[in-house]
């Protein structure tokens, strides 16, 4: 490396310092997750830096690297990482997933409200699939609904139901509201169900998404639900976003179409999810 290409890193490591733990206080899941975070922030990670915050050897962070790179969540490159290729960073509008898997959506989403009580808590994720089927609970007159998607809140306001929208700052793209305000109110919440939308599923590593802050909210969705149901159409199955929102370990239900394959059914089946074709 020449002396001005070592200024630079010098310099950006100090504009943007890495978070200091103490070693061995982080999970292998939680440290993956800060891993992509960090990438996600600075387009690039380095074995030593992620060594030297994390109190750990640089074997462990080339192993965390080659493990992210076989799950498709990151490039390997000499002595650190980049993001991967762009097809799995791809986050399209919800105008552009409105034309997409149509009625797979609407099937989903007539399962998904046959799992619903009068006067439940249910909370709503962002996404088209989820918007099925807020417009399939109308059919109910007692609902709380609680949700972090404005367009979502904005289809049932002419309901009885009681909503709440967890506040935060709003990402236009998918309508959702993401961050650490959306993050608190999910922490007073508790819900009798969660619909959570997916961009990508795979059984072995869990469900994905292209955002960060995305992926934080749904996490804290997760946590406050009782029942947390995963709905995402057979295109979802195989594929990985950037940022893990959960295992499959933490989901107790899927919901999908005819077309999903048989293998990612039997797994998810074999590790103690119920899934549920349409």
């Amino acid at each position: 490396m020449s002396q001005t290409q070592a200024t630079k890193t010098q310099t950006a490591a100090k504009r943007h310092p890495l978070p200091r733990t103490e070693p061995g206080n982080l999970l292998i899941g939680e440290r993956h997750q800060l891993i992509l975070e960090l990438l996600n922030r600075d387009g690039r990670v380095l074995v030593s830096e992620l060594s030297n915050s994390l109190g750990i050897s640089p074997i462990t962070i080339r192993k965390d690297l080659d493990h992210l790179e076989a799950q498709h969540l990151l490039q390997r490159t000499h002595g650190g990482a980049l993001p991967p290729s762009t097809s799995t960073l791809i986050d399209p509008s919800v105008k552009e997933k409105e034309q997409q898997q149509t009625e797979e959506k609407r099937r989903i989403a007539a399962a998904a409200v046959g799992l619903v009580k009068e006067g439940q808590c249910v909370l709503l994720d962002s996404g088209t699939t989820v918007m099925a089927i807020a417009r399939a609970l109308r059919k109910f007159s007692n609902l709380t609904i609680v949700t972090n998607a404005a367009n979502v809140a904005a289809e049932l306001s002419d309901t009885g139901f009681e909503i709440i929208l967890t506040g935060g700052t709003l990402r236009k793209n998918s309508l959702s509201l993401v961050g650490p305000l959306a993050e608190d109110v999910l922490k007073q919440i508790r819900a009798d169900i969660l619909f959570l939308g997916v961009d990508g599923f795979d059984p072995k590593i869990g469900v994905t998404t292209p955002n960060v802050l995305e992926s934080r909210v749904n996490r804290a969705m997760v946590s406050a639900s009782r029942k947390v149901v995963a709905v995402c159409d057979s295109t979802k199955f195989g594929r990985s976003s950037m940022a893990l929102i959960v295992p499959p370990t933490a989901i107790h239900t899927v919901i999908t179409d005819s077309q999903a394959l048989g293998a990612h059914v039997k797994m998810l089946r074999s590790a103690g999810i119920e899934v549920i074709v349409v």
